[in-house]
């Protein structure tokens, strides 16, 4: 099976609503590819990706109603790109399994897991890719660490898993 149908495969993509805004969040088959002979993934992570939460979002989405799910000691590529004309965003990789903390540490849960000038974050139509190894099974956040950002709901989950045989992303938080 091709990575585009195995993606197509593994998406839930029945809309849900975001908490307080009333629009549905709706994941797109593009934004994941599954490399499964590699044990590799790669996620299209955008930044002001709709107007949702003043711009504040990735992929749409915020205050953890996304959440991507990595098999353990699969290699994670995040495509980072910032859509929002109105303000610079960044990407952190951080423990955690409820809202982040009010600034995001400068230390990633694994390494590579931060883009570069994090805590400054990069203007519209830039773009870097963030290469890591899910090498600790756990509940973690995906966080912009330009201050102020993650508290303010710029976030979504990510859960690294023993039990998942393949990748997935899904709306809404992760199952107990």
């Amino acid at each position: 099976m091709g990575s585009l149908a195995l993606a197509a495969a593994v998406l839930v993509s029945a809309p849900r609503i975001l908490p307080g805004q009333g629009q549905a969040l709706k994941i797109d088959p593009s934004w994941m590819a599954v490399h499964a002979g590699e044990s590799t993934v790669e996620f299209q992570l955008v930044a002001g990706l709709t107007p949702a939460n003043g711009g504040m979002n990735f992929d749409g989405a915020n205050g953890g109603v996304l959440t991507l799910t990595v098999p353990v000691k699969w290699h994670v590529t995040l495509h980072f790109r910032n859509d929002d004309e109105n303000m610079p965003h960044s990407v952190e990789v951080i423990p955690g399994s409820s809202s982040p903390p009010v600034t995001p540490g400068s230390t990633p849960a694994f390494a590579g897991a931060l883009s570069k000038d994090a805590s400054q974050g990069v203007n519209v139509g830039s773009k870097q890719d963030l290469h890591f190894t899910a090498n600790q099974t756990g509940s973690y956040l995906i966080v912009c660490a330009v201050p102020g950002h993650g508290a303010a709901g710029m976030w979504i989950r990510l859960v690294v898993s023993a039990s998942a045989t393949k990748p997935a992303m899904d709306v809404g938080p992760p199952a107990p």
